[in-house]
């Protein structure tokens, strides 16, 4: 398969992208390269590919309990199927629960 990277440099309308635009289209390639034809990911597919492409943060919260409710949903979904919008939503959940978001809030922005 072809580097995310080089995904990313043959998209023309990303050559001025800012870092954000930069973000929102690795994720969108990240996703589409593990999605089916009908572009859809399995449950099984959506655990591998955030233990894979998430784990910094998701490591350390399997205890909580709204890491749980997240992912316990994932396993009670009736097609058994997670579109993009609804992957996008699980990445922005977890993230808010995740404890590397608040090392990231604390990162130092100025020297």
């Amino acid at each position: 398969s072809i580097p995310i990277a080089k995904q990313l440099a043959s998209i023309k309308a990303l050559g001025k992208a800012s870092d954000l635009e930069k973000a929102f289209a690795t994720a969108a390639l990240v996703y589409n390269n593990s999605a089916d034809p009908e572009g859809k990911l399995s449950k099984a597919e959506t655990k591998r590919l955030l233990q894979t492409q998430f784990g910094g943060f998701i490591r350390g919260q399997e205890n909580k309990p709204k890491y749980q409710e997240i992912t316990s949903a994932l396993d009670e979904e009736l097609e058994n199927k997670i579109d993009f919008e609804d992957f996008m939503i699980l990445l922005v959940s977890l993230t808010l629960m995740s404890d590397l978001l608040q090392e990231i809030k604390n990162v130092k922005t100025t020297k």
